[in-house]
């Protein structure tokens, strides 16, 4: 199969940093090649693995990121501005065939890929867009692993100008502790923080009382 595409995303659910959308662009598609340079769920790997794996996938295709900024996504909608970057990645390496980790419930699938076709126009890629798509495909394993790794270094770069935030998820405790420690000092919250989630919202009026 000739120029493939995989696309994933880290951070969707996070009140910290960037949702990234990762991308694996391949000439022609080497599943065996991409799997035995470390390519896979990123989630199911160590952080030294993910890395050793991007540097390793640097040479059997290209590998980007988008960034989503915390202000963008208070002030938009998240799944507009993810489809977005997935309409940009695709028009940028016009592939033949599109692998997504899913964007939703399965049964929004459909919609979600009728509007990426209306959006690109002229561009008509084959799509397979379905769940655990970074375990079952290697390109989106791939994919998976730029957009973690580099969503990890830029959370690490927070932490050290404002200590330990833990993984940015609402559930961490860690997380919350941060949180519930900014919020008591009644200063705005850094750019990093994504103000319209109902966790940081509920944290900031807790202070006040």
């Amino acid at each position: 199969m000739r120029r493939v595409l995989g696309i994933d995303e880290a951070g969707r659910g996070c009140v910290f940093g960037d949702l990234v959308v990762g991308a694996f662009f391949v000439e022609a598609l080497d599943d065996e090649g991409l799997r035995a340079a470390g390519a896979a769920d990123s989630k199911k790997l160590t952080h030294a693995r993910r890395i050793a794996a991007r540097q390793g996938l640097a040479s059997l295709g290209t590998g980007v990121v988008t960034r989503i900024a915390p202000s963008a996504i208070d002030a938009g909608n998240l799944n507009h501005l993810e489809e977005a970057a997935i309409v940009a990645l695709i028009q940028r390496f016009e592939p033949e065939h599109v692998y997504i980790d899913a964007l939703g419930h399965p049964s929004t699938l459909p919609a979600t890929e009728a509007r990426l076709r209306a959006a690109l126009g002229g561009l008509a890629p084959r799509f397979t867009i379905e769940p655990k798509a970074d375990h079952t495909y290697a390109v989106v394993g791939a994919a998976s692993i730029f957009a973690k790794t580099h969503r990890d270094e830029a959370l690490e770069a927070h932490a050290a100008v404002w200590g330990e935030l833990g993984s940015g998820y609402p559930s961490d405790p860690r997380t919350r502790a941060w949180l519930a420690s900014h919020a008591q000092t009644r200063e705005p919250w850094p750019a990093f923080v994504r103000t319209r989630w109902q966790t940081v919202r509920d944290l900031a009026q807790g202070a006040l009382l």
